[in-house]
């Protein structure tokens, strides 16, 4: 089995093993991930209210750089540190929501309703997709693990060479502009970002089948809010390039 996502990739049950007491459950990794959400949505609408009352950038800042720095230090104690995912993953969720309620809020002010038309699409996109993942729509076959799988690898590897280039003053203004180069390629990163659900749901399946241990349930809820903000801000700055050409 294979997902691009990180968190929930091929060694992520199998180093768990088989629950010696209580087993990973459906409907427990569905509770957990909505805790996880409203970690999310708590510290996301503290940072909000922060930006929306001062309306200057300088006073979301350190909870933007806290947020984004300490979210992506747990993320990787989670993914290496399974086990204390019950503590980790929240923790994670809480900080993600400062970056996510900073960036949001920001937006919002030079787009007005952005923020809420990128969280429709988001829950929405997730709903679809859950849908046609169990009634069988969209077969999780090796070609479409393997497709999206190195279609993600691409986009991260064209990030990571896009940032470094940009320390030399090489700059990509048609992919990251609103141009009809810049709107394609965020349409198909959006298009990608939204696969790894599939991905992600066929591989929380795949625990729950093998009997993966109780705290497993927090791991496959960070893994899918992992995606799940990815495609956030994804669709966030798709949006922003529509409104840029309106």
């Amino acid at each position: 089995m294979r997902t691009s996502n990180p968190a929930l990739n091929p060694r992520a049950f199998q180093g768990a093993g088989v629950a010696a007491g209580d087993a990973m459950t459906l409907q427990g990794t569905v509770n957990k991930t909505g805790v996880l959400l409203l970690c999310v949505i708590a510290t996301a609408a503290w940072t909000w209210n922060q930006f929306m009352h001062s309306r200057s950038p300088e006073t979301v800042m350190p909870s933007l750089l806290i947020g984004g720095i300490g979210g992506f230090i747990f993320a990787m104690i989670t993914i290496f540190k399974k086990t204390w995912a019950p503590v980790t993953a929240p923790v994670y969720a809480l900080l993600e929501g400062l970056v996510l309620g900073s960036i949001s809020a920001m937006l919002e002010l030079r787009y007005p309703g952005i923020a809420i038309q990128a969280v429709s699409i988001t829950f929405g996109t997730l709903i679809v997709l859950l849908l046609a993942y169990r009634s069988g729509l969209i077969p999780v076959t090796e070609k479409f693990k393997l497709g999206v799988v190195a279609a993600t690898g691409g986009i991260a590897l064209f990030y990571l060479l896009t940032m470094v280039l940009g320390f030399f003053g090489v700059h990509f203004t048609s992919v990251y502009g609103s141009g009809p180069i810049g709107i394609g390629f965020s349409v198909f990163v959006v298009i990608i970002a939204a696969l790894n659900l599939v991905l992600d749901f066929d591989m929380i399946e795949t625990g729950v089948r093998v009997g993966a241990p109780k705290y497993m349930e927090w791991y496959a809820a960070f893994g899918l809010m992992v995606t799940l903000i990815w495609l956030y801000f994804e669709i966030l700055r798709l949006l922003s390039k529509i409104r840029d050409r309106n």
